[in-house]
């Protein structure tokens, strides 16, 4: 199954919009990204660039929650860090896969284990696009999301475009 598939109708019918930041907005071609620091010496693991589906920004602008429907997915690439004059610099590498979350606040889908506590959760790898990979998002997701539980599970701090208004 591909991942478009998996996405609310609503969430469906916006993909061919996705907004890097700035939802209509001039400057919509601006990412954001997430570097992830290496486990030992400089540099970063992995480099995390953030997609919010269209009016997702907007919404939580607004009032500080994702709608539901509301759609995020995070590429994550690996990375390759090398000395220059300014200090240790990371850069893309390889695409590892995606990281998609479809916000259902009402828990829609009760006894799926990749769906809870508001959200749809499931990764697909890059050499296999079409097959979630993820089984269970209590054991595969939700470790890495605990210190965001404040914020329904999203490291909101780390992506400007949430705060601008």
């Amino acid at each position: 199954m591909h991942a478009i598939q998996l996405l609310p109708e609503r969430a469906r019918s916006a993909t061919t919009e996705w907004s890097l930041g700035h939802e209509n907005h001039y400057h919509s071609n601006r990412t954001w990204a997430w570097a992830i620091a290496a486990d030992e010496g400089k540099g970063s693991q992995q480099l995390h660039v953030v997609y919010a589906s269209p009016g997702a920004i907007a919404a939580y602008r607004k009032d500080g929650h994702f709608p539901d429907g509301s759609v995020l997915v995070k590429e994550v690439f690996a990375t390759d860090s090398i000395p220059m004059k300014t200090g240790t610099v990371s850069h893309a590498q390889a695409l590892k896969g995606w990281f998609v979350m479809v916000r259902d606040s009402k828990d829609t889908h009760p006894g799926n284990k990749l769906w809870g506590d508001g959200w749809g959760w499931s990764w697909f790898d890059a050499g296999n696009p079409t097959k979630i990979t993820s089984t269970d998002f209590k054991v595969n997701c939700l470790g890495c999301h605990v210190p965001a539980q404040a914020t329904d599970w999203i490291y909101v701090n780390g992506y400007p475009p949430l705060g601008e208004g």
